[in-house]
C-alpha cells in the first residue's frame, strides 16, 4: 500500500508543475477567444470550417464534458455537421493543459505528436462527416423582433474589463471552472496508472505486439470511457510502463477523450446516425494510422521513451513538491465546495418539508 501511495504522489509531484502552468495558459485562452467568436467562425458550412473547427478546438480548454454544450451552441449557430464533428474532435483530445502534461510525462515527442495527430484525426472525421451525411440542413436563426422600444436611445454598452481583471478572470477561470471541470477524472486517472504502475507487469502489453492488434485493444479499452484528455495521459503512461508500444499509447489517447458515450450519444442525437458512423470510423482510423506511423518513426530514429514520472529512486526537487501541494489544495477546495453546495441544497428541502 505504501508502495501504491508513493508512485500516486511521484504521479502527482511530477505532472503539478505543468498542470498548473497548462491551467493558468487555458485561463488566458479563454479571456482570449470568448464563445460567440468560436460560433461565428463556424457557421458557414464548408470545407473551410471542418479545418476551422479544428484549429479552434485544438487550444480551447474544454474537456470531454464541457465540450459538447459549446459544440450544441456552434451547431445551433448554423455550423455544418462536418465542422461539428471537427470541433467536437479536435478539442477534447488535446488542449494547452493536456500538451504541458505530455511533456512532463510522456516527453517532447508525445507533447508534438499528440496536437499533431488530433488536428489530423478532427479534420478527417469532419471531412467524413460532411461527404457521406448530405443531408444538413441548419434552421436558420430568427431574427429578433422589432418592439415598440427600438427606436429608443440604445443603453451605453459595458466598458471592457482591463488587463488587470482579465487576468484576475483567467486566472478564476483556470484554476477554478477547469479544475472543477478535470478534477474527478484527473484524479481517477493519476489513480488508474499508479495502479497499472504497481500492480501491471512490465512485460504484459508485449504479449499483443505493436501492430494494429494492439491498437484494436486500446481502442476498445478507449471507446467506452468518459475520460478527458489529461486524465488520459497518465494511464497512457502507465501502459506505456507496462510494455505497451507508443502508437498503441496514442490509439488511447486519441479515442479515449473522442469516442466517450456521452459525446457518441450527442452525435446520433443531433447530427443523425450517419454522421456517428462516419465520426467514428474518421476517428479510429485516423488514430491507428498516427500509431503506425509514431511506431514507425520510433523505430526508424531510434527514440527512447521518456517516462518522467515512471522513475523511482531519484529525489524530488522542493519546489515540484511545492507545486504537487498546491495542486492538491486546489482539487480540494473543488471537493470541498461542491460538497457544501450539495449541503446548501438540501438544507431547504428538508426545512420545507419540516
Amino acid at each position: 500500500m505504501s508502495n501504491l501511495l508513493s508512485i500516486f504522489w511521484n504521479l502527482v509531484v511530477e505532472s503539478a508543475p505543468w498542470l498548473l502552468l497548462g491551467y493558468f495558459i487555458a485561463g488566458v485562452i479563454k479571456q482570449v477567444i470568448p464563445s460567440e467568436w468560436v460560433q461565428k467562425q463556424l457557421a458557414k458550412p464548408g470545407l473551410l470550417s471542418i479545418t476551422k473547427g479544428a484549429l479552434i478546438g485544438a487550444p480551447l480548454p474544454l474537456c470531454s464534458c464541457g465540450v459538447i454544450p459549446t459544440a450544441l451552441a456552434v451547431r445551433k449557430a448554423g455550423a455544418s455537421k462536418g465542422a461539428t464533428a471537427s470541433f467536437l474532435v479536435a478539442t477534447p483530445e488535446t488542449g494547452v493543459d493536456s500538451i504541458a502534461f505530455s511533456y512532463a510525462m510522456l516527453g517532447p515527442i508525445f507533447a508534438i505528436a499528440r496536437p499533431i495527430s488530433a488536428l489530423i484525426s478532427a479534420v478527417v472525421a469532419g471531412v467524413l462527416v460532411h461527404k457521406f451525411d448530405t443531408d444538413d440542413v441548419v434552421a436558420e436563426p430568427a431574427p429578433a423582433p422589432k418592439s415598440c422600444c427600438s427606436m429608443s436611445k440604445p443603453e451605453a454598452e459595458p466598458e471592457p474589463p482591463t488587463l488587470g481583471e482579465r487576468l484576475v478572470q483567467a486566472v478564476q477561470y483556470g484554476y477554478g471552472r477547469m479544475i472543477a471541470d478535470t478534477a474527478k477524472w484527473l484524479f481517477i486517472g493519476l489513480t488508474a496508472a499508479a495502479l497499472v504502475t504497481a500492480y501491471v507487469p512490465q512485460s504484459f502489453f508485449l504479449q499483443w505486439g505493436d501492430g494494429v492488434i494492439a491498437m484494436l485493444i486500446m481502442v476498445i479499452v478507449g471507446l467506452p470511457m468518459y475520460i478527458c484528455a489529461t486524465a488520459s495521459t497518465p494511464v497512457a503512461a502507465s501502459f506505456l510502463f507496462a510494455g505497451l508500444s507508443p502508437g498503441a499509447a496514442l490509439v488511447f489517447m486519441l479515442t479515449g477523450p473522442a469516442t466517450n458515450i456521452a459525446t457518441m450519444g450527442v452525435i446520433k442525437e443531433q447530427l443523425g446516425n450517419r454522421s456517428l458512423v462516419a465520426y467514428l470510423i474518421g476517428v479510429i482510423a485516423t488514430a491507428i494510422t498516427a500509431g503506425l506511423v509514431l511506431n514507425q518513426l520510433y523505430s526508424v530514429f531510434g527514440w527512447e521513451l521518456e517516462l518522467a514520472a515512471m522513475s523511482h529512486g531519484e529525489e524530488t526537487a522542493l519546489w515540484r513538491q511545492i507545486a504537487g501541494i498546491v495542486l492538491s489544495l486546489l482539487v480540494v477546495r473543488v471537493w470541498v465546495n461542491n460538497l457544501q453546495n450539495k449541503m446548501r441544497q438540501r438544507t431547504p428541502s428538508i426545512s420545507a418539508a419540516t
